[in-house]
């Protein structure tokens, strides 16, 4: 059984930052896209980070280029997103998701590509930046 579990969240003033991790259990990093998606209250779900260790493909969504960096562990199965410079508009649960193979649906500025096209999904970690 394939498990993603999300940590890291939680409260943050303008301009600090957070570091969230995505645990993974029953895949390999190997074979999978893996992505970091944020979605705020009355907002659709959306693409932030992704890597893909098979091609060595990294992304960032323009709103997090300069302020996010996304790194993997593989030996500790875990992909962290490191977050700076948070803003207000941060604000969201996040979730991280794997898509096997390279990075596609991960990319994709469909959220409903995204939302389908991920294979796993975790159950999110929220993050609140406070003015």
């Amino acid at each position: 059984e394939v498990q993603l579990v999300e940590s890291g969240g939680g409260l943050v003033q303008v301009g600090g930052s957070l570091r969230l991790s995505c645990t993974a259990s029953g895949l390999s990093f190997d074979d999978y896209c893996i992505g970091w998606f944020r979605q705020a209250p009355g907002k659709e779900r959306e693409g932030v980070s992704c890597i893909s260790r098979s091609d060595d493909y990294i992304h960032y969504a323009d709103s997090v280029k300069g302020r996010f960096t996304i790194s993997s562990d593989n030996a500790k199965n875990t992909v962290y997103l490191q977050m700076n410079s948070l803003k207000p508009e941060d604000t969201a649960t996040y979730y991280c998701a794997a898509e096997s193979g390279t990075c596609i649906s991960a990319v994709h500025p469909s959220p409903s590509m995204i939302l389908y096209g991920m294979d796993y999904w975790g159950k999110g970690t929220l993050v609140t930046v406070s003015s």
